[in-house]
């Protein structure tokens, strides 16, 4: 593989870890962006140097990108709780991040999107990221942007749910989806680095249905499986309470799970963590 200088932006989210870790395993050299340099440790010298800047600030990104090859971002609105928008976040500081790579001649951009973000634009989470995702087609750089199906990490609100002793899912539960391992997506990426511009979706390696997964869910805590399964017209009663009475940031990501969850969401698997393992290892922290 043919080593590259990488400026990677988000290195202290859930995804951006393990691009970091995976990164500096394969030898590329790393500028991580961060707004909070505390939370990064620089165990290696040799392959990464830290900056300290606020995507959401183009002053703060001058020239940051000079002598880099490759950028990848995965900046965007999870649980930030600093008053800014979808807009703010996931489409003008990574349009902030784009200008500065098309100044500096920085040869591809990665993006990170959802799974079928660009079929739910009228979700606010996507809004945002799809806006994006049409600038960078346009800018002239290879892009490659990336749709996972969900995170490992985001399933652990149903475990946190599950400590109760039920689950309660929406419909029949046997919409289906797969979930992807942090790791094993961070592997799928920088495997693609040099590749021409693309869109790729991908999904862990187990396609599992929301029953099944409830079940793996309550059993790592070792409680009886009992799931409570929820009439369809409450989800859109939810849905429609959320967007009528909460802020964009309260409803946003729920807007996602609800509507997705809705049907059946399976993408190419990949990978080779496993969802029941990553239960078992997190029902014990909990």
């Amino acid at each position: 593989m043919q080593h590259t200088n990488v400026l990677l932006a988000g290195a202290t989210g859930y995804l951006g870890r393990h691009l970091l870790k995976v990164l500096i395993e394969k030898r590329h050299q790393v500028i991580a962006v961060v707004r909070n340099p505390d939370k990064l440790i620089n165990t290696n010298e040799s392959y990464l140097e830290i900056k300290q800047a606020e995507v959401t600030r183009p002053d703060t990104l001058r020239d940051i990108c000079k002598g880099i090859d490759t950028v990848i971002s995965t900046v965007g609105i999870t649980r930030q709780k600093d008053g800014l928008t979808y807009m703010d976040v996931d489409y003008q500081a990574n349009i902030n991040l784009l200008e500065e790579a098309k100044k500096a001649g920085v040869k591809h951009f990665v993006y990170v999107s959802a799974i079928n973000g660009d079929k739910y634009r009228n979700l606010k989470i996507f809004e945002a990221k799809e806006k994006f995702v049409d600038a960078l087609k346009f800018s002239g750089l290879t892009y490659t942007i990336v749709r996972p199906n969900g995170f490992f990490s985001d399933m652990k609100d149903v475990l946190h749910m599950a400590k109760s002793g039920r689950v309660y899912v929406f419909g029949s539960g046997h919409q289906k989806f797969n979930p992807i391992h942090g790791e094993d997506l961070a592997t799928a990426i920088i495997d693609a680095l040099n590749d021409k511009p693309k869109e790729v979706t991908i999904g862990g390696p187990d396609v599992l249905s929301l029953n099944t997964i409830s079940q793996l869910v309550l059993t790592a805590l070792n409680k009886p499986v009992k799931i409570v399964h929820l009439p369809n017209w409450l989800r859109k009663l939810t849905l429609w309470s959320l967007r009528t009475f909460t802020s964009v940031k309260t409803y946003g990501p729920i807007e996602f799970f609800l509507t997705l969850m809705a049907k059946d969401n399976i993408a190419p698997t990949y990978g080779n963590h496993h969802l029941n393992d990553y239960f078992r290892e997190e029902a014990k922290t909990i």
